[in-house]
């Protein structure tokens, strides 16, 4: 083989390896779709409710902002707590299950869950597992994949440890206007929606501040505010 054909050969895996993992990338976040597995990102139900979730913790600041404004709305949300954190603060867990909401599993360190061993799943997964266990009843196991990344392997964990992985069809937009986050958030939610917002960190006062208006908005749209577990059970019924 001449040098300039082996050039071109060698030009050419590379392209094609580029559009490979490129590929990868936008698989392993897709919201929707799975290589391996299943995953909910939304519900086929006839009930006017969706799913309103919290992403990571649990910390005092975020549950003294949210926990009072679902209270006076009477909303009841999904936390997806990180195990590590979890575990530092049983307390915040106890508080977010005796105000009627569920604890769910979003990975014990939050590191992104693709191209690792499969042990490594497994292992993140029962560690949260264990430390939430004792804080919730009966119903669904659910996980929802750091940064919502997963492939191959994790989607196959999560299904031997009898979990049901969860993704999202509402998410927060990039805005630093709180009427705005929430005029956005409402305007994408429908029926059997599952929305995703992180309040928790110093970072998140946006998702804080749009909180009640995102309530208001889903109320008067004729939604009823339901926690993952309750609205994935709904879909079942149908």
């Amino acid at each position: 083989m001449s040098r300039r054909r082996f050039g071109l050969w060698a030009a050419a895996a590379v392209v094609l390896a580029v559009v490979g993992l490129y590929g990868l990338f936008k698989v392993s976040k897709a919201r929707c779709f799975t290589l391996t597995g299943s995953v909910v990102c939304r519900v086929e139900t006839a009930r006017p409710a969706v799913a309103l979730t919290f992403d990571d913790g649990p910390t005092e600041r975020g549950l003294e902002a949210v926990l009072p404004v679902l209270e006076a709305h009477g909303a009841r949300a999904t936390f997806f707590l990180v195990g590590r954190e979890a575990a530092q603060r049983p307390d915040l867990v106890r508080r977010i299950t005796a105000a009627g909401h569920e604890v769910e599993n979003h990975s014990w360190s939050h590191r992104r869950m693709a191209f690792r061993w499969g042990d490594s799943y497994t292992h993140e997964l029962r560690r949260t597992e264990a430390v939430l266990d004792g804080d919730r009843g009966p119903g669904p196991r659910l996980f929802r994949p750091p940064y919502g990344k997963k492939l191959v392997g994790l989607p196959l964990a999560v299904e031997a440890e009898g979990l049901t992985m969860v993704t999202w069809d509402v998410e927060e937009p990039t805005t630093t206007d709180p009427a705005r986050f929430a005029q956005e958030i409402v305007a994408q939610a429908k029926p059997g929606s599952i929305i995703l917002m992180h309040p928790m960190y110093g970072a998140n006062e946006t998702a804080r501040a749009a909180l009640p208006r995102v309530l208001q908005g889903l109320k008067a749209k004729g939604l009823e505010v339901v926690p993952a577990g309750e609205l994935i059970a709904s879909g079942a019924e149908r």
